[in-house]
């Protein structure tokens, strides 16, 4: 008798919407070109008194009972701020981020820190002797931390019902495939099947299980959105591997709130904590060096100092060269279109370098002011002042704006030992500028900034 072929059906990878036909276009969520073809299994068929056995009653929201079992706090401070105050029992936290951004020596150093529970780490990556040579690296060991590399699905598993863990981590979710679909380990339909069948794990037993994802070279989670929707926290990792600082950012919680993050350095002993990152961002302060000016930024609900550097030289050929690192290149040609046409300073043929110090990104938009002072003090070979910060946002005609969390930024700036910081006008209504514990220069233009600062 012939052997009946397997059927093959084509997935999305971003919605993972299924499609019994190629289409350049994904007929669910309107993406180009990101339709595979998989090969699926027919799944089991359930009598119906099976599914009337499982089936859940509705209930009342005043009946339900709300479990209050108190977190499981992590031994590192900022990753408890980022995922709310500590691990839920119960809970799917997916961990992304670029390769070697230090994703698995964040879990593994916390959790060789954890002496009161039992701990199972797969590793679909490495094998258990590298992982040794990395705890031996962060210099920790433990007794309680188990380590088994596996990719199966259904010998995870077994190996989970043999050690009854309290916390399990899997690293990482798109090396696991399971034995019921023929797809290959990080396709669509593997990704979504494993993360569902971890999910039901987790709710069920009450244990929170730890993600590790791998990311595309756009920078988004691989695998298919789903996977994004199934997870209870979405953790993103972010810093390049070249510099030292590396940032965690919630992009989701259903546990806690997006807007906080967690700095981390990386050392040769593993990730340290940034306790004080605006310490460590303000490497020139005090200088008499132009060119350089603090920002006062919020990322999240967490305010730090940020230095930004500019170089502005006369264009050595005949295309004046635009350079920026860690800030948005399209708005920095806009803030010197305005210091052109509003203040007067001509730029078109001059070279003009920008850098956010310490490898960061920046995107508040309160840093426009700060880039505009580095610029104006590179171009006047001017030193801004010691002591002075800035927060602003910069209109098309040339005023100052208003920014959020005003307060939370001058008592950052306080806090570090500055002097001076300009402000827009009209920033501080409901603000004591006497208890502020900093001079505060109100501007409405960016010629009033400038006056300010060089006289």
């Amino acid at each position: 008798m012939a052997k009946k072929a397997a059927k093959s059906a084509w997935f999305c990878t971003d919605c993972g919407a299924e499609s019994p036909k190629w289409a350049g276009r994904c007929p669910a969520c309107g993406a180009w070109n990101t339709m595979v073809e998989e090969r699926v299994a027919a799944a089991p068929a359930r009598s119906a008194a099976a599914a009337r056995g499982k089936r859940q009653q509705p209930v009342a929201v005043n009946d339900i009972e709300a479990l209050s079992e108190p977190r499981i706090l992590m031994p590192s401070k900022e990753l408890n701020r980022v995922l709310g105050g500590g691990l839920v029992p119960g809970s799917l936290v997916l961990l992304g981020g670029e390769p070697g951004i230090g994703k698995s020596t964040l879990v593994l150093q916390n959790l060789l820190s954890i002496k009161s529970r039992t701990i199972l780490y797969v590793s679909g990556e490495e094998s258990a002797t590298q992982l040794k040579l990395r705890a031996d690296r962060i210099g920790r060991g433990s007794d309680n931390v188990f380590i088994v590399c596996e990719t199966s699905l259904e010998a995870i598993e077994g190996h989970i019902e043999a050690v009854q863990p309290s916390i399990l981590v899997v690293d990482s979710i798109q090396t696991i495939a399971s034995d019921t679909l023929d797809s290959a380990a990080g396709s669509v339909g593997q990704v979504r099947e494993c993360a569902a069948r971890l999910l039901r794990y987790a709710k069920e037993r009450g244990v929170p299980v730890l993600l590790i994802g791998h990311i595309t070279k756009e920078g988004s989670l691989a695998g298919p959105k789903v996977l994004e929707h199934i997870v209870d926290a979405v953790l993103q990792f972010e810093g390049d591997s070249r510099y030292m600082y590396r940032i965690l950012r919630p992009i989701k919680n259903r546990f806690g709130s997006t807007s906080e993050l967690g700095i981390y350095e990386m050392a040769r002993t593993g990730l340290r904590e940034v306790t004080n990152p605006s310490e460590m961002l303000m490497t020139h302060a005090g200088t008499d060096l132009s060119g350089v000016a603090t920002g006062v930024t919020v990322d999240g609900a967490r305010p730090f100092l940020i230095e930004v550097q500019a170089l502005v030289s006369t264009a050595a050929y005949g295309t004046p060269q635009r350079s920026v690192t860690g800030f948005d290149s399209k708005r920095m040609n806009m803030l010197l279109a305005v210091l052109e046409k509003r203040v007067g300073f001509k730029l078109a043929q001059k070279d003009v370098f920008l850098n956010i110090a310490g490898g960061l990104r920046v995107n508040d938009p309160a840093m426009d002011l700060a880039v505009v002072c580095a610029v104006l003090s590179s171009n006047v070979d001017m030193a801004v002042p010691a002591g002075w910060c800035m927060a602003g946002e910069v209109g098309l005609t040339g005023e100052i704006r208003a920014c959020t969390r005003i307060e939370q930024r001058i008592s950052e700036a306080a806090r570090l030992g500055l002097t001076d910081m300009l402000v827009a006008a009209g920033n501080l209504k409901g603000v004591d500028k006497e208890k502020a514990g900093i001079r505060i220069h109100e501007v409405v233009k960016v010629e009033d900034a400038f006056r300010a600062i060089f006289g």
